[in-house]
């Protein structure tokens, strides 16, 4: 394979490890990482339930001094800063030694964009954005409806799976207040089934129907 064909690889094995964790790293996006060394992966990791530790700080403490010259596939922008004050992960990967970043989507969030590439090249290191960008989008996008409107992100489903919980509430309710409510517990995406909820939910503009992976 080639280098490019490589990269793919690697960055759709990230985004599946990713989309396996979806649902469970409320209020944070879920995130995968592989770590790759002269052809051969080294250590890979998704963002923990609760979403801490990040994706990141798992993979590469997994490798020890071997990460050193790797490569990282990572589906979102590395943060580059922290309100807690704790190393970034984009000092985190820069202290560890890793050569190259491969970054499919940037940070959503205003206030982070940009930052965490930022650091990673003052650093040294070499940063590649976009593989796989809209591949990598659903993993987002409940995070950033939540930035956007500080309400989670509705759609329909049959079982549920990769969504933080199922939204249950009359139809005859306040639902923007509902969602609101339910954004500021930090709850990024929620699913219903199709019924007299979800029409409420389309005639209020509340329901997102664009088709997605998930």
């Amino acid at each position: 394979m080639s280098g490019a064909e490589d990269d793919a690889v690697h960055m759709r094995r990230a985004i599946d490890l990713a989309l396996a964790s979806m649902g469970e790293t409320w209020p944070n996006p879920a995130v995968g990482c592989v770590l790759v060394k002269d052809g051969q992966v080294l250590a890979e990791a998704a963002t923990a339930p609760g979403g801490r530790p990040h994706a990141e700080e798992q993979a590469v403490p997994a490798v020890g001094e071997a990460v050193k010259g790797a490569t990282a596939y990572v589906t979102l922008e590395p943060c580059g800063a922290r309100s807690s004050g704790r190393k970034s992960c984009a000092h985190f990967l820069a202290e560890a030694g890793v050569e190259r970043v491969v970054i499919a989507a940037l940070d959503p969030s205003p206030f982070a964009s940009g930052r965490g590439t930022e650091r990673l090249r003052q650093a040294g290191l070499m940063v590649e954005t976009g593989l796989l960008a809209d591949e990598a989008a659903v993993l987002c996008e409940g995070f950033l409806h939540r930035l956007e409107t500080g309400r989670p992100m509705v759609r329909l489903s049959e079982d549920g799976k990769g969504f933080d919980g199922r939204f249950a509430a009359s139809p005859r309710a306040d639902l923007t207040t509902e969602l609101n409510r339910l954004g500021e517990a930090g709850y990024t995406r929620l699913w219903t089934q199709e019924g007299e909820l979800a029409q409420a939910l389309r005639e209020q503009g509340l329901l997102t129907e664009r088709i997605g992976r998930k």
